[in-house]
Parts: structure tokens; sequence; C-alpha cells
């Protein structure tokens, strides 16, 4: 796998620094709220499992599955959600984890599914921030990166599946996602 990354972009160390530093910061502010922290699988997995061991209050944990990308390196702009089985939302604290926001498509589409099933807050909570390719008119609440248009993965972020495991986000070179 290392073989097929340009460079590193951000270390494994500065991500650790991050997380946990956005995991305190979240502590204090939801301290007596028991905050619903909703992971987007998969991309967000790693980054979700260590923000919620860095936060020291009462939390509950959900999960959903969105989808726009496929193997591809652009979004589809046809966002698939499957929140089957999701806690009653209503009135809820809720903290959406995120992997990346780029278009930010996915984004705005969950804002407005969670507020329109009524929760009291909601919040956006992104390990990275690609800015230079936003869509449409919305950011994240909480962002631990801001990149560069590059093509990132590793730290639960994929090219068809694989690099997610790798503990750094790295460029993967241009050779093996245009072949």
């Amino acid at each position: 796998m290392l073989k097929d990354i340009d460079h590193i972009l951000i270390s494994e160390e500065k991500i650790k620094e991050e997380v946990s530093k956005l995991g305190k910061e979240l502590s204090q502010i939801y301290k007596d709220k028991n905050p619903l922290l909703i992971c987007t699988l998969k991309g967000s997995a790693v980054f979700y499992a260590d923000l919620i061991r860095s936060m020291d209050i009462p939390l509950e944990l959900e999960f959903i599955r969105t989808s726009s990308y496929g193997n591809g390196t652009n979004s589809s702009k046809n966002i698939q959600m499957d929140a089957k089985g999701v806690v009653d939302l209503k009135n809820r604290h809720v903290i959406l984890v995120e992997d990346i926001i780029d278009t930010g498509n996915t984004l705005k589409f969950l804002k407005e599914f969670f507020y329109s099933v009524g929760v009291a807050d909601f919040k956006t909570c992104v390990l990275l921030n690609k800015p230079s390719r936003r869509e449409v008119e919305i950011e994240a609440d909480y962002i631990c990166f801001k990149v560069p248009d590059e093509f990132v993965v590793g730290y639960g972020l994929d090219f068809a599946q694989k690099y997610r495991n790798l503990p750094f986000i790295g460029v993967l070179k241009e050779k093996v996602y245009k072949k």
C-alpha cells in the first residue's frame, strides 16, 4: 500500500493530537447534554472511534451509511443513506461525525434530514475539510484539518475500499486512481 502513496499529508501523531483536542472541546460543550454521536460509515469509523475515546462525558453512539462516490473519485451527487434502526432523534443533541467535507452535498443532505426529524441541535464534526471543491454553501461546525484538492486516503478514507487502515492521511498517486 505504501508504494501507492505519493506523500504523507498529515502524520499519525498530528491526527492523534487534533482528535484528542477536539474530543476535549466537545466534552466541555456537551457535558450536560448526553449527545448522540452519529458515525457515517465507513470512512468515518476510525476517526469516530478515536474521537469518542477522547471524550469523557456520557454520550450515545449511532451509525448510518451514506454513499455518493462508489468506487470513483468524484461525488455522483446521488446521495444514498441507510439509517435503518437508528434511535429516535427527536429533541436530541446530535453530532454527526464525518471523514471529509468535499463538495458539501452529502453534509447538506444529512443536515436537512436531521432537522426534518426534529433534533434539538445538530452539529457537524469533520476530520478533513476540502473547501476548494465545495459545490453548495455549507461548512462543518468542527474541523480538524483543512486539506488541498488532492486525492487523500488513510485513517478511514479509501479508494475502492483500500487504504482505510493507513494510520496517516496520505495523497494517493494519480496513476493508481486514473487506471
